[in-house]
């Protein structure tokens, strides 16, 4: 019986050590590795369109992170009552839900910021990266992966607007934020704030992270 007990206790300790990885795997995949805009070049409507300063670009990538992780959420708990033949469907029902309630708060907290992201704040229900992770991952794993897994999409999402948000307002309007940080003496690049700039930077950006990605599978094991 002791031996019993004694086999017992590795195996709980290594089964809880394989569950946490995987939920560590499942949070930091869409942050870095399969970052969603930088790797998968999903969502590149929002990038490209609202990105021109850092508060829109961090509003854009807050509310598409709270549609997505509740989504999955929802979709993770009823993944076993819904009909494969209206799945779809039903994903799409429940993440335009959530795009209503980020619609309102948007307007209740920010009016300006919500008039600045316009009709991108609804078409966030076709976002193929929420749509994706609900399809994909939510509707074959546990709430919790799926909440981490959201996360971590949702965060990678954030990070890529934010990069591409400073770098175009930095160089286009010579602000942070809405800060300014040259003087008023700044003669700004316009064409960033412009949408020919949005594509000039996510093209930098797909530069680096192909170079950096090119570089660790070159390095020696």
């Amino acid at each position: 019986m002791a031996n019993d007990t004694a086999t017992a206790t590795p195996d709980i300790a290594i089964a809880a050590t394989s569950a946490r990885d995987e939920n560590l795997e499942a949070l930091t995949r869409g942050i870095w590795r399969e970052n969603p805009v930088f790797v998968m070049l999903l969502g590149n409507c929002p990038t490209l369109a609202v990105t021109n300063s850092v508060i829109n670009s961090l509003a854009m990538g807050l509310a598409t992170t709270f549609v997505l992780v509740m989504s999955c959420m929802i979709v993770a708990m009823i993944r076993d009552f819904v009909p494969k033949e209206v799945r779809i469907a039903c994903y799409i029902l429940v993440i335009a839900t959530f795009v209503t309630i980020v619609d309102y708060l948007l307007q209740a907290i920010s009016f300006d910021v919500h008039r600045a992201l316009g009709a991108f704040i609804s078409l966030i229900v076709v976002n193929c990266i929420i749509l994706g992770r609900a399809e994909a991952f939510a509707s074959k794993n546990s709430v919790l992966k799926s909440s981490l897994d959201a996360l971590g999409f949702g965060i990678g999402f954030t990070l890529a607007c934010l990069f591409m948000g400073v770098v175009r307002e930095v160089i286009g309007a010579g602000s942070f934020a809405g800060i300014p940080l040259f003087g008023p003496d700044f003669a700004g690049w316009s064409i960033m704030i412009l949408p020919g700039g949005a594509f000039f930077v996510l093209g930098s950006w797909l530069l680096l992270f192909n170079w950096l990605a090119a570089r660790r599978k070159r390095r020696p094991a």
